[in-house]
């Protein structure tokens, strides 16, 4: 199964990447947070894109699939993926799109975490508290919904065109979300 989850800041990308990945023994593969790793361990991509990440805007196409396009390979060389946070833009899935096809590597559907503003800023300062993100504050929160809404938002309409999308009501509590998605993609996943 190779799944991608898209949705806004908050929306439970990587909670449920996490859940399906456990449950389906899939890699899951969380863009955020393998940039926020190379920022942590100040690597040389690290310190390239940590503006970036501290503004809330999206890191440069090039910069992302290049440290993407490896893990994604190495998953699907294995039982499959759970992406969440890429593709972050129409282009980027585009430029992808060819890469992935050559290594088998594109996705069998896309889930699309959907949610309230309030819901998402709700929970993103939840989050900010128990986990400490300092990419959490009140600036930087607006500017990252505002980016969703530019650029990554216009995916729901890519993918809905290519046949792959599931829009899922993530305003629910997590357990339920995990349903829904289950009831959308479970067909897809590998015999357990």
């Amino acid at each position: 199964m190779k799944l991608l989850l898209i949705g806004p800041p908050g929306s439970g990308k990587g909670t449920q990447g996490q859940l399906l990945s456990d449950r389906f023994g899939l890699m899951h593969i969380a863009a955020g947070d393998l940039l926020r790793a190379e920022v942590t361990a100040e690597t040389p991509l690290g310190k390239e894109v940590a503006s970036y990440l501290n503004s809330g805007e999206l890191v440069p196409d090039q910069l992302i699939i290049d440290l993407l396009l490896p893990v994604v390979v190495e998953a699907v060389v294995d039982r499959g993926y759970v992406l969440d946070g890429f593709p972050r833009s129409v282009g980027q899935a585009q430029v992808v799109r060819g890469l992935a096809e050559e290594l088998g590597a594109t996705p069998d559907a896309v889930v699309y975490l959907e949610a309230s503003r309030e819901e998402l800023v709700r929970r993103i300062l939840e989050r900010a508290k128990t986990e400490g993100r300092a990419d959490d504050n009140a600036e930087v929160i607006h500017n990252r919904l505002q980016v969703f809404d530019e650029a990554t938002h216009p995916l729901v309409d890519y993918y809905r065109g290519r046949g792959l999308l599931y829009v899922v009501d993530a305003n629910q509590d997590e357990a339920t979300v995990t349903d829904h998605i289950l009831a959308a993609v479970g067909h897809l996943a590998p015999d357990e």
